[in-house]
């Protein structure tokens, strides 16, 4: 065991002596109620596992908050329903009660409903407290750090005496362990000791002005200049998918803007006393109230470093969610990080979750001093050091032999030359720089699949450069850390383990090796999501793009956009279809003109709204008999407007009346125009025009027309009118604007997408695909019979449809 300098020089106050366990653990705990929070957390379901699994004679009460309408019970039921406690369950079971859940919430799992720092009264008969709840994200808002990680753990402390008090006088002595983090030593170097950080900071004040911190932010977020400022960035974005949609995205930003405004005040404030980030200063902080609270108590506080998958138990690999390695070993595997800003000689500590649950479970089987804190550091830099270039080697090794799939091609792996975080940081902005101008001038090319590929790549790199300053900024600090977590104390309590339980019980961390661990166990565990995810977007993507068959259902519809998704067609070339031919040639010159005049307005209207663009134009049909301009498109612009229509766009209409499904057309177009349409759509929604007396158009509406937010609402009217399931539904659309149609449905799919569909579909999951235009001669069998023999209007109208 390794020796280090007397505590005094560098913390505050002595180490205490190395705690012991005396006796094997099961017996130590024996008879026991341990009181838990934080059990649906990471760590906590792993404890309660154990507990369940290898203390058979100890209780738990799980303190667990109600979230929306499931209570805590329902929750805690939820859990002790996953897999990994299956064999638990099955013990449990009796033929009398074969619902080992039921068994053991009757017996052994007590449910506490509360939150932090809300908490209620605690059972009376409690012998330990163990607190492992509480805010572990690195960079949350300064005011909810200080709410959980604080007030949470001072209100934890109050109800733990009160419920072995008597009159306001302590009758029993409880042990309150406390789950912390290592890195509670803040910016620090060198050796760290397990005691007390030497430091004099208020927590009372600071978490009295983090708090605080809240209310002004929040005021200043709501302040007319700002929201002039969030809500015109909103309408940059989404103003043709209309108000709603951009009043929503407006508050979202304003959320958005309170969240970052608060995470920058948490980092300034930590970084200014000393501390890495709000995270570590909070954990700090809440350090310093158990040790000023817990002074009538025993108290030990447990320190882990960067806690990932299990090494063995309850199997190798077992996790839940992400933690602080899994995106850097995804974003490394995808290709998507080609350098990387860490020292390669700095200690990634790294430490199994199985190996600090048997850590925590012994420290909670010790007997401290009262009023004398111990504390136990749960890591492997001292023992049994990681590098971040030994874990470059391992992870560019496993990758080598066992790459990503996507898209059908293997990504190529970055080199890393690890040439410094300043070294990276340049490139970064220079990579940043030249792809802001590449999004500038995507902008400016005209739609076609070979600009979304474009977009695409651009977009790709662009996520990949936030991801990677998002890692420089969030682990920029942990990445150069040259902190070493003197872990003695917790080696001499794993020495203490009984001979019988040091196979099952054990956490000394310098018994594996990181070749095994991180290649054979934590990498594979935590890729196989992300390989099965991609399994089931191929799935999906092959039911989008119709080369997997479409569930046969009466309860489903299928709806369409028209311009641009089912026809290559826009409301001005339909309309000069039906003016043009009845012109003379100075009439047509004439038209034209006139429609160069209005283009700037058209223009204009069709950035702010597509509705008020539809309105605007389709007073050009003013003076026009609607039943002749129905016959025409009946006997004389029939062919032309199937001609237009996707071969694959048919192909898919069909196969969902195959299937069953309600197919609708949701489109602007003048009603006139869809008629050829008619034999394929159950539904078809369009703009009517309105008449006089004498059947001419006014050059108005009826109705607003079938444009953005409308084409959801009216898909949501429609199913609870007919019984129809939208989480089941499809809708296939081109624009940004009908972006509110697609997220109507369940299954929706973005056909040759613009930019701002194509990112939101991106974004949101769904399936993009390419439908070809209909050609010249290649118009689908069913289309071609349709329209054979059919005859052009040509410079003689037969039929004229404006008076």
């Amino acid at each position: 065991m390794t020796s280090y300098a007397p505590a005094d020089s560098f913390g505050k106050g002595a180490i205490t002596p190395a705690a012991v366990l005396d006796g094997r653990l099961s017996e130590l705990l024996a008879g026991k109620k341990i009181v838990m929070t934080g059990v649906t957390g990471f760590i906590g379901e792993l404890l309660l596992w154990k507990i369940l699994s290898s203390l058979p004679d100890t209780k738990v009460a799980v303190l667990v908050r109600r979230k929306g309408k499931r209570d805590a019970a329902t929750r805690v039921r939820a859990l002790l329903q996953k897999q990994i406690f299956a064999e638990v369950r099955e013990a449990a079971a009796t033929e009398a009660e074969p619902d080992g859940v039921a068994v053991l919430m009757a017996e052994r799992v007590q449910v506490v409903e509360g939150d932090l720092p809300e908490v209620p009264a605690l059972p009376s008969d409690l012998d330990i407290v163990l607190h492992c709840a509480g805010d572990v994200s690195f960079d949350p808002p300064i005011d909810k750090a200080f709410l959980t990680n604080v007030l949470g753990t001072k209100a934890l402390i109050e109800r733990t005496v009160e419920a072995c008090s008597t009159d306001g006088e302590l009758t029993r002595i409880p042990h309150y362990v406390h789950v912390s983090t290592a890195y509670t030593a803040g910016r620090r170097r060198g050796a760290i000791p397990e005691a007390a950080h030497d430091h004099d900071v208020d927590y009372r004040a600071e978490t009295q002005q983090a708090l605080a911190m809240s209310e002004t932010i929040e005021k200043q977020s709501r302040t007319p200049e700002q929201l002039a400022e969030l809500r015109r960035a909103a309408e940059r974005e989404h103003r043709k998918a209309g108000y709603l949609t951009t009043s929503r995205d407006t508050e979202r930003r304003r959320l958005e803007w309170v969240n970052e405004q608060l995470v920058e005040a948490g980092t300034e404030r930590a970084r200014s006393l000393g501390w890495t980030d709000v995270y570590t200063f909070a954990k700090a902080m809440a350090e310093r109230t158990v040790e000023d609270l817990g002074s009538k108590i025993k108290v030990s506080i447990v320190r882990p470093a960067i806690v990932e998958s299990a090494l063995s138990q309850p199997y190798p690999g077992w996790i839940e969610g992400f933690k602080m390695a899994e995106p850097l070993i995804m974003a490394y595997g995808k290709g998507q990080m080609p350098e990387f800003s860490a020292s390669p000689d700095s200690v990634i500590d790294i430490i199994p979750v199985d190996l600090v649950v048997n850590a925590t479970l012994a420290v909670c089987a010790t007997d401290p001093e009262v009023g004398v804190p111990e504390y136990f550091h749960l890591n492997s830099g001292a023992r049994n050091p990681l590098t971040y270039a030994r874990l470059y080697q391992i992870i560019r090794g496993y990758f080598l032999e066992h790459p990503f799939e996507i898209n059908g091609k293997h990504p190529e792996l970055p080199e890393w030359t690890f040439p410094g975080a300043e070294a990276v940081e340049r490139r970064l902005h220079w990579y940043r720089t030249g792809i802001d101008a590449a999004r500038r001038g995507l902008v400016l090319l005209p739609r076609s699949k070979q600009v979304r590929g474009w977009a695409r790549k651009v977009d790709k790199a662009s996520r990949q450069a936030d991801f990677l300053q998002r890692y420089l900024v969030l682990y920029g600090e942990y990445l150069q850390s040259e902190l070493h977590f003197v872990d003695d104390r917790t080696l001499s309590l794993h020495q203490s383990l009984d001979p019988a339980d040091a196979p099952e019980w054990g956490f000394d961390s310098a018994t594996f090796t990181w070749p095994y661990y991180m290649a054979e166990v934590h990498a594979p565990s935590v890729t196989g999501p992300v390989r099965r995810g991609e399994h089931r977007r191929r799935r999906q993507e092959s039911v989008a793009k119709g080369t997997a068959p479409l569930p046969s259902a009466d309860d489903v519809l299928a709806a369409f956009d028209l311009d641009g998704t089912v026809l290559s067609t826009n409301v001005v070339e339909t309309y000069l279809w039906a003016r043009m031919p009845e012109l003379s040639a100075a009439g047509r010159l004439g038209e034209l003109a006139g429609l160069v005049r209005r283009l700037p307005a058209y223009l204009s209207a069709e950035s702010r709204d597509r509705g008020t663009f539809l309105r605007s134009f389709y007073r050009r049909y003013a003076g026009a008999e609607l039943a002749a301009l129905e016959k025409l498109v009946d006997t004389e612009l029939d062919a032309q407007i199937l001609s237009r229509i996707s071969p694959d766009a048919l192909a898919r209409v069909e196969e969902h009346r195959a299937a069953g499904h309600t197919t609708v057309l949701l489109t602007g177009a003048v009603r006139p125009l869809t008629r050829p349409l008619r034999r394929w759509f159950d539904v078809i929604v369009a703009a009517d025009l309105e008449t006089d007396d004498k059947g001419i158009c006014t050059g108005f509406l009826t109705g607003p027309p079938m444009v953005g937010e409308s084409r959801g609402a009216w898909l949501r009217h429609y199913a609870q009118l007919h019984g129809l399931d939208l989480e089941r539904s499809y809708a296939y659309a081109d624009s940004h604007a009908d972006e509110p149609m697609l997220t109507a449905v369940g299954r929706p799919v973005a056909v040759s997408p613009d930019l701002g569909l194509l990112r939101a579909a991106d974004a949101q999951g769904w399936p993009v695909v390419e439908w070809n235009r209909a050609k010249p001669g290649q118009e689908p069998a069913e289309v071609r019979d349709l329209t054979a023999g059919t005859s052009s209007r040509g410079d003689d109208p037969s039929i004229s449809v404006w008076r």
